[in-house]
């Protein structure tokens, strides 16, 4: 696991080594064990290395073919090298390490681009054809591992993180205010844009090709999507019940190789329970780690959001070295300028506790094991799949589906919160970029299940891939690599083609309520949804106590809606209270002080928004302020 960047001059101006360096430096949190670089004429590869397999210096990086043809720079873990490595070499292929590196360039060598389809793992790289003097830059399947790029001034720049972009003298630092709008309206971005005008993020399962004298960039082509199908034919449920728990363990299996140590969170819930379990058995004392909450302050459903004792419990029967931290209210606040400036970008959710477990585990190992992806794939979010089965048809379910994914801001509040900008962005169509998620998915919608699968690809797409997107720039922040059995191939195909029937309920019995609204019916209807992910708990009830298998989805959350509305009020009124806010040069004060007293006066649970508004000040702070002195900015 590593940090990786990279430039061409479209000038044909010779690059230099400080050049790359000097991008490369930025990334050093990713990989503080070793650096490289890599100049051939304009074009220039970096690389800061986090060693985890083969620790040696034989696997030091930017590598190249003996024939000096192919240049790699690497991030990521190819589970399934050592098969691969078998087949290269009954191809003829040497290698001189035992990383999965080499085996990546050395598959580059032999298939190409067709070398994509062969790697089970996470993985962002960019390779350097010296022939044919192109670059090629590939992401995973899934967007597990993310990379960015810019094409400005007359140079083309990549990197794992997009402050290695800023690095670079030609690439300027501005808001895009289009990107503002799409992230405050689903607390993500559903398209390649970043917040940063001009510099994209790659999309999952895509690569591009740079040529090193040609400006014109051509669009990414993708290699891989999600297609969640229901199946043709009858199996029994027995089969799928043993199926998935071989897959199950084998995905775990293949992701224990390592030559350092691996550590697994441990939340309380069944999915990282069952891989913690997994693991155990393997591992000898395995290390394990957990973030809880101080709920003095805490009321309603947040009182539950306290997961150590459930923790502690799975930690005694899986024997592992447990170890806890507990976050407060303030904990937020003194962590927020060092987590913007290493996340970027805000994606979903409250990402700080997020932040905190990394840095726990990051103190005892250089590898974690996490639960992540198992929701997103076995149907854990029941509540929110009911609420578009029943449709007329594909426009019927979107109008449905989009309102409910406004996340932060509905569009009625758009042109009075954005009045700063409203000029120049209100010809953004967010429905259209909620609707164009669906472009390469099947269209075939004549069953609840159908509507189903396209909720689970929707989520696939865009929740599940902000929150990978986090979990890299907040594990890396501690230099820990995080991988995640829930997305092995193997694991992932099987999913995608398991009856909804074995994921959730009974589709006819659907109950339609808004899950915000506040009373009896708010629990009459997670009530009558809370299923989810039917058999995944049959199976994990082989390896858990039923009482964790059969829990109710529990997310990652602090009790902010408390502690914004208590212990943290004072710095919540002073930073989006505060008429000087950097926020308040694209959006209206009047209209978010309105906003954020609704929540702080009780009348609407807007922790999501305050969250998003605090994120999103930062990083005006932390970019905008003084974009361009970014060594200062790392070293700060």
């Amino acid at each position: 696991m590593c940090g990786i960047t990279g430039l061409i001059n479209f000038s044909g101006k010779p690059t230099s080594d400080d050049a790359v360096e000097l991008m490369a430096d930025t990334l050093r949190h990713r990989g503080p064990d070793d650096e490289g670089c890599h100049v051939d004429g304009n074009v220039g590869l970096g690389h800061r290395r986090l060693a985890i397999i083969d620790l040696s210096m034989s696997g030091r990086q930017p590598m190249s073919t003996a024939d000096g043809r192919f240049t790699i720079t690497y991030n990521g873990e190819v589970y399934n090298f050592r098969e691969l490595r078998t087949e290269l070499e009954e191809r003829g292929h040497r290698f001189k390490s035992t990383t999965d590196s080499e085996v990546v360039l050395a598959a580059y060598a032999e298939w190409g681009e067709k070398s994509l389809d062969r790697f089970n793992g996470m993985f962002a790289f960019a390779i350097w054809d010296k022939k044919k003097r192109e670059l090629f830059l590939a992401r995973d399947r899934y967007g597990i591992k993310p990379v960015y790029f810019a094409n400005q001034d007359g140079v083309f720049v990549f990197g794992s993180e997009i402050k290695a972009i800023i690095a670079h003298p030609s690439i300027g630092v501005e808001m895009d205010t289009e990107a503002l709008l799409e992230y405050f309206t689903f607390q993500n971005f559903f398209t390649e844009r970043t917040l940063f005008k001009g510099i994209h993020l790659l999309p999952s399962g895509c690569f591009l090709r740079v040529s090193a004298d040609d400006s014109k960039i051509p669009e990414p082509v993708q290699y891989w999507d999600f297609a969640f199908t229901e199946p043709e034919g009858k199996t029994k449920d027995e089969d799928y019940l043993e199926e998935l728990d071989h897959l199950f363990k084998q995905a775990v299996r293949r992701q224990l190789v390592s030559d350092v140590e691996i550590g697994a969170y441990l939340s309380g819930g069944m999915d990282s329970g069952s891989i913690t379990a997994i693991a155990a058995m393997e591992m000898t004392f395995i290390k394990s780690f957990t973030c809880g909450f101080d709920l003095t302050s805490a009321s309603g459903i947040e009182l539950s959001f306290d997961e150590r004792p459930a923790a502690e419990r799975m930690s005694h029967l899986f024997k592992t070295e447990h170890y806890e931290m507990v976050l407060k209210a303030g904990d937020m606040e003194r962590v927020l300028p060092n987590l913007t400036w290493h996340l970027e970008e805000p994606r979903v959710g409250q990402c700080y506790p997020n932040y905190y477990a990394a840095q726990l585990a990051g103190r005892f190992v250089k590898v974690v094991l996490s639960g992540g992806g198992g929701d997103e794939m076995f149907g854990g979010y029941p509540w929110r799949y009911y609420r578009a089965v029943v449709n007329d048809d594909f426009d019927n379910y979107i109008d449905k589906y989009y309102t409910f994914w406004q996340r932060l801001i509905p569009n009625r509040f758009m042109p009075k919160v954005f009045a700063p900008v409203w000029d120049g962005i209100k010809h953004v169509q967010t429905r259209d970029i909620f609707c164009n998620v669906f472009t390469h998915h099947a269209e075939t919608l004549n069953r609840p299940e159908d509507y189903v699968n396209h909720s689970l690809y929707l989520e696939a797409k865009t929740f599940l891939h902000g929150l990978l997107v986090v979990e890299d720039k907040l594990s890396m922040a501690h230099s820990l690599e995080t991988r995640l059995p829930f997305l092995d191939n193997d694991l992932v195909d099987f999913a995608m083609r398991l009856p909804t029937r074995l994921k959730l309920g009974n589709l006819g019995d659907v109950v339609r309520l808004n899950e915000n609204e506040v009373g009896a019916k708010t629990a009459k209807y997670f009530q009558k949804t809370n299923d989810g992910k039917l058999l995944l708990r049959d199976m994990m009830r082989r390896h858990i106590p039923d009482e964790v298998a059969e829990r109710e989805k529990q997310g990652f959350s602090a009790p902010d809606a408390s502690w914004f509305k208590g212990e943290s009020i004072n710095y919540v009124k002073e930073i989006l209270f505060d008429g000087d806010a950097l926020i308040f040069d694209f959006m209206d004060a009047g209209e978010i002080r309105r906003l954020v007293s609704d929540h702080l006066e009780g009348r609407e649970n807007r922790r999501l928004l305050i969250w998003s508004l605090l994120n999103v000040e930062q990083w005006c702070r932390r970019f905008l302020a003084d974009g361009k002195n970014i060594q200062s900015l790392a070293a700060s």
